[in-house]
């Protein structure tokens, strides 16, 4: 009797559980429905023509290795702490990608962590016009802010008329195609990518933790040192990853501003197409993506950088 007053007690709840189970896979399959189009989308349009293109990496002209033995032979060497390393064109162009992407992710955190604390420490409204400005040179175009530099750097440009007719210079100086040029177009243009990530963060700040040091005795600068820095760090952490990954495949900045030794691996790789080299072409991109992935599975591992972009949806 007892058996089947209990069997009789937990029917109700067996069948609320099914219900629930069965609500919840058509819930599962709505959000599947949404999200098809976008997945469909993108298989078509992105994850089909990259997946061809790397394919030839391996297959042009024959299959096998041959698109990759150019970045492994050694045509020269480089003095590294007194050590010769085998070293090639293709290496040296791997390694000016890499500096480039370090300096352009160095001094945009530089400029952005600031913007970014006076973004999050006024008011919503005011932030919000500020936020403008921060977001107007997303409304033009990569190449006309490019041509804008190539203005304003040339040897007639505004800087060297500036120079000239104060006195400081005599001759006009050679600004445009330089590394200083490359560097001064990629950081103007990247620099939002830093400043949003950070905003994001530091908005979401408490404030009365700040203020709860401040009554305790603490001075501006330790509180900021020992509170807000730290609270900051996972955008510094998302910010310079989007900025370091964006960098490495930079290509009409440095290609315009750039000279002859500014040569980055994204102009390389159009070079190789150019000339329909689609082998080896595609052999430098598959690198260019394994490098771009290692380095953010490194911060992922090393910062929790899937930690910030939680906190950014929050």
């Amino acid at each position: 009797m007892a058996t089947l007053t209990t069997e009789i007690a937990s029917a109700p709840r067996e069948a609320q559980s099914a219900r629930f189970a069965r609500l919840r896979r058509q819930e599962q399959f709505r959000y599947l429905l949404l999200l098809a189009p976008a997945v469909v989308f993108l298989i078509v349009f992105y994850g089909y023509p990259v997946a061809a293109m790397l394919t030839r990496s391996f297959s042009e002209p024959t299959w096998g290795w041959q698109n990759f033995e150019p970045l492994v032979q050694a045509r020269s060497t480089l003095d590294v702490l007194g050590v010769s390393l085998p070293m090639n064109a293709y290496i040296r162009v791997f390694g000016i990608t890499l500096q480039v992407a370090v300096v352009v992710t160095f001094f945009t955190l530089l400029l952005g962590y600031p913007v970014a604390y006076a973004l999050s420490s006024v008011s919503a409204s005011k932030a919000n016009l500020l936020m403008i400005l921060v977001l107007i040179p997303f409304w033009t175009s990569i190449l006309v802010r490019s041509y804008a530099w190539m203005v304003l750097l040339g040897q007639e440009g505004i800087i060297n008329e500036a120079l000239i007719s104060s006195g400081l210079r005599t001759e006009p100086m050679q600004l445009l195609n330089t590394r200083l040029a490359v560097y001064t177009g990629m950081i103007h243009i990247l620099l939002p990518f830093m400043i949003l990530p950070l905003y994001a963060v530091m908005r979401g700040i408490d404030r009365n933790l700040l203020r709860a040091a401040g009554n305790l005795g603490a001075a501006p600068s330790a509180v900021f040192r020992r509170i807000f820095l730290p609270l900051s760090l996972p955008g510094v952490a998302a910010g310079c990853l989007l900025v370091f990954i964006l960098a490495l495949g930079f290509y009409i900045t440095p290609a315009l501003l750039g000279g002859q030794r500014d040569v980055m691996i994204s102009m390389l790789i159009q070079q190789q197409i150019s000339q329909l080299n689609w082998g080896f072409g595609a052999a430098l991109a598959l690198v260019l993506l394994v490098m771009a992935l290692a380095i953010y599975l490194l911060f992922t591992r090393l910062l929790g950088v899937e930690r910030v972009f939680g906190s950014v949806r929050a």
